[in-house]
């Protein structure tokens, strides 16, 4: 049989162009299937969580549900005395409300009753009666409850595409409520091996033979990229059982890849049979690589046929860094990276001696290293299911690590990757949807710390880029100031990005008939307020310290008058939630979060929500196409698409 060579060797950055001139590298379809069968399977669209998580205000505690400022200053030599009205058990919506100096027995994942601001454990009460308790601790607001959203916020992009679902992913989405998942259909793929001195693991090695490994090296590799491998054997080295077995599995399967016998001499068959199979043929046939040279890859009738080299090391490397990236196009996956990796932490932590911590973390990487942000410390939370690429484990002995300490990150997965672009700032609902039009949700992160966090993340170097609308109370110009009082003159750059409506949330049909931020003072009415740092927490005490300037009084003093302003939650959609589940009667947000919530808003003020940039992040890849895109009229209509939003003139232009 005549010897057939090809002379020019390709570079291993040719492959994928010239294959695409004969297929298309993509994923071969997509099926929807239920959420207990989808372990491996790989994510065909970007997934948005429908629900906020927690969905209301719930206990992380057993204790009591109490005003903070009723049990302020509240000790062992101090008690104070409240009245329990009730008890709220898991799973039941309460029907009661905490007023001044009375307290509800509440349940460990039981819902907050509306009136309550924390939780008193129980180890720090003593019941007097069935009618009293004494408090011997104070709280802060907030603490020991899980409030509606401080998890996840609707609409917030929580498994991109792409993605192979493990058991964290699935109880993500289990955990928001889904039971069927989108995922693309996985390629069907014949795997031989070739080569008479070729033997199966299990039987005799006698002399001049050798086991074979590359058959489960790479039905393995390919089974770890979401595609559905089949080892159908071995090929004797003859021509016609290759041809006829390989004729046959292309019939059946979606690709074959087979490995031996690929080289350019009499004895190699792989590449002969491929090229006599049909047309075109074999299309390359060597690469410019060592070890990995004698590498074929042909298409006949429009399915893709590899031959990888029968050396163990050869096949392995051309698989790894060749074959694995290029069956991944097909199976849609998103190839992680991995690493165990030094990080700094960005703020102190504390914790009680005698436990050591497993904390979840996001990796961001500075021009000083890596950075570890906190995902969650709550055990309730499903968030670092989603978000952390590892976790930092704080020992048994130490219960403080002070900021900036450098930590080890245990990485979740073998090869995890870390993001290209970090978000830190001001959640949004449409800078996700900016993000994912751009095609930049694999390689992006959205940390949301608040409008203030991300000005902090700016100074330490931490954020590309950082949203943000802080209201400056002096001048009333959204974020511009902030640029003289962080200290960043020169060093930073305030894009303009858009514009969203913000005003008060309420029950549909409005009950209380509640028209203004005044009205917050009335007694009939409970708000929910924004946690300190946020752009509407400014705003809202701003408006704030006017109407107390107004009544000839400090502000401190109004604020106390509002039932609700100390009860805080971390995003937009969390004060429609309490809204929506009665624990409040109103609160500020953006007007999506009312639309989201299907509740009534009464308009207050258009904010700037602009984008600062470091200076030495200008040129970074993806931070230009972001700011390039606000500027783009495929971005400025997907802006003014969403309820609520208004692209301006000079959006992504400096100012």
């Amino acid at each position: 049989m005549e010897r057939k060579e090809f002379h020019v060797l390709a570079s291993i950055y040719e492959v994928e162009g010239i294959i695409s001139k004969y297929i298309e590298l993509k994923p071969l379809g997509t099926e929807t299937i239920p959420l207990s069968e989808a372990l491996g399977r790989i994510v065909s669209r970007d997934i948005y969580a429908g629900i906020d998580h927690p969905p209301f205000d719930r206990s992380m505690v057993d204790g009591y549900a109490v005003r903070s400022i009723d049990v302020a200053g509240a000790d062992d030599l101090h008690p104070v005395k409240l009245s329990i009205i009730g008890k709220v058990e898991p799973g039941e919506k309460p029907g009661i409300e905490v007023k001044p100096g009375t307290a509800v027995e509440i349940a460990t994942g039981a819902m907050i009753p509306r009136g309550a601001d924390s939780v008193v454990m129980v180890e720090y009460t003593k019941k007097q009666d069935e009618r009293e308790i004494l408090v011997y601790r104070a709280t802060i607001p907030g603490e020991n409850i899980s409030i509606a959203g401080s998890d996840i916020s609707m609409g917030d992009l929580v498994i991109p595409c792409g993605t192979m679902l493990s058991e964290k992913e699935i109880g993500l989405l289990a955990g928001l409520g889904y039971d069927r998942v989108e995922v693309y259909r996985k390629p069907r793929i014949a795997v031989f091996s070739t080569g008479n001195e070729v033997v199966e693991p299990g039987n005799e090695l006698i002399e001049g033979k050798v086991y074979n490994v590359n058959g489960y090296l790479v039905t393995s590799m390919l089974r770890s990229i979401g595609a559905d491998p089949v080892y159908l054997g071995l090929l004797r080295d003859d021509y016609d059982e290759i041809y006829n077995r390989i004729k046959d599995a292309l019939e059946k399967y979606d690709i074959v890849i087979t490995s031996g016998g690929t080289s350019a001499g009499l004895g190699d068959l792989v590449y002969r049979v491929f090229d006599n199979l049909g047309k075109p043929g074999v299309i390359i046939h060597g690469l410019k690589i060592k070890p990995g040279k004698p590498t074929v890859f042909a298409v006949v009738n429009g399915k893709l046929l590899i031959g990888l080299p029968g050396f163990p090391l050869s096949c392995y490397m051309v698989s790894n860094n060749i074959v694995k990236p290029l069956i991944s196009r097909i199976t849609g996956y998103r190839l992680p990276e991995t690493g165990r990796i030094k990080a700094r932490i960005p703020y102190q932590l504390r914790k009680p001696l005698g436990k050591a911590w497993f904390v979840p973390v996001a990796l961001v990487e500075t021009g000083k290293g890596y950075t570890a942000y906190p995902v969650s410390m709550k055990s309730g939370s499903i968030s670092p299911l989603a978000f952390a690429d590892g976790y930092m484990i704080l020992p048994e002995n130490r219960d403080l690590v002070f900021m900036d300490e450098e930590v080890i990150v245990e990485l979740f997965k073998d090869k995890t990757r870390i993001p290209k672009l970090n978000i830190i700032g001001s959640n949004d609902y449409a800078l996700y949807r900016i993000i994912e039009a751009i095609g930049l949700t694999n390689d992006a992160r959205i940390i949301s710390v608040g409008s203030t966090g991300g000005w902090r993340a700016v100074e330490r170097g931490e954020a590309d880029i950082a949203p943000t609308h802080l209201l400056d109370p002096e001048t009333g110009e959204y974020n511009k100031p902030y640029i003289e009082k962080y200290g960043l003159t020169g060093k930073a750059v305030l894009f303009r990005g858009y514009e969203r409506r913000i005003g008060i949330v309420v029950a549909p049909g409005n009950p209380k008939n509640i028209r203004s931020i005044r009205d917050f003072l009335r007694k009939d009415v409970v708000i929910v307020n924004r946690t300190r740092g946020s752009g509407i927490r400014v705003y809202l005490d701003q408006q704030l310290k006017s109407i107390a300037w107004e009544e000839n009084m400090k502000f401190e003093e109004l604020v106390k008058r509002i039932n609700g302003y100390f009860y805080e939650v971390k995003t937009h959609t969390a004060v429609a939630a309490a809204v929506k589940h009665g624990r409040a009667d109103a609160g500020v947000a953006a007007e999506i979060a009312a639309r989201l919530y299907n509740l009534e808003f009464i308009p207050l003020t258009w904010e700037k929500y602009d984008f600062l940039v470091p200076r030495d992040r200008l040129s970074k890849k993806h931070v230009s196409l972001f700011i390039k895109s606000l500027r783009d009229n495929g971005i400025r209509n997907l802006i003014n698409s969403i309820p609520g939003y208004r692209a301006l003139n000079d959006s992504g232009h400096p100012y």
